[in-house]
This record gives C-alpha cells, sequence and structure tokens, in this order.
C-alpha cells in the first residue's frame, strides 16, 4: 500500500470540507476542475500524484483563510484509524500560526510530515515572535 498525503486546498469544483480519495491525475482533473487563480493546492496534488503517492484531498473555501474549513479537517485527522499510513499532511496557502499550530499533535499521531511553501513558514515564524 502506497502511503498517502492529506491535502487540504482551493478547487474549481467538488465538494467542501469531505476528504475525497484520489489515485490518478484524471480523476483529480475531473473531480476539481482547474486550480484557482494563486491557489496551490491542485499544484501540489498534481506533485503529490506524480510521485505515485495516494491523495486525500480536502477542499476549502479560501486556502489559507476558511479556518473553520481548516479545523474540521483537523478534526477527522484525529481518527488514526480512519486515516492510517499518512505519509504528510499538505497545506499550503496556510501561514496561520492557529491552524498550524492545531496540526502539529496531528502530525505526531501520524508520524507524519507537514508540507507548507517558504512563505507561509516564514509568516508562521515571524508572526510567533510578534506573540512572545
Amino acid at each position: 500500500m502506497r502511503r498517502a498525503i492529506f491535502l487540504f486546498g482551493e478547487a474549481e469544483k467538488g465538494e467542501f470540507c469531505t476528504p475525497l480519495l484520489c489515485k490518478s491525475l484524471p480523476q483529480l482533473a475531473e473531480t476539481f476542475g482547474n486550480p484557482p487563480e494563486e491557489s496551490l493546492g491542485i499544484l501540489y496534488a498534481v506533485q503529490a500524484l506524480m510521485y505515485d503517492r495516494e491523495l486525500f484531498f480536502f477542499r476549502v473555501k479560501e486556502e489559507g483563510y476558511s479556518v473553520s474549513d481548516y479545523m474540521r479537517g483537523i478534526r477527522l485527522l484525529e481518527n488514526k484509524e480512519t486515516f492510517h499510513d499518512l505519509a504528510a499532511i499538505c497545506m499550503p496557502g496556510v501561514g496561520d500560526a492557529e491552524i498550524i499550530d492545531a496540526t502539529s499533535p496531528i502530525c505526531s499521531l501520524h508520524r507524519s510530515l507537514l508540507i507548507t511553501t517558504e512563505k507561509d513558514l516564514y509568516d508562521y515564524l515571524t508572526h510567533a515572535q510578534t506573540r512572545l
């Protein structure tokens, strides 16, 4: 069995706040359509599938801003039996400390990595300094 990636992202179509398993590029395109402008979710999804990973795509209304959508997905990930063997949780466009801090124990639970962008990591780290 291939290790999976759980990805939060914006998409042109598809059901909101429901993790959908994607196993191929045609399935991804058919289910979620084209990437919205300035969205990175579909681009990261394509990379995951090209590296032969199974992908759970969790569509959010707005990448990085729909805090309630992200929290719903994080709560789903608390059940290790439903989402077993996760290699990584991917959150492109998220620099929000509340979301990233809530993801940390989930990554520990699944022994998985958090994938984000350099810009988002910078936002998170500089915001963390202002909180101290």
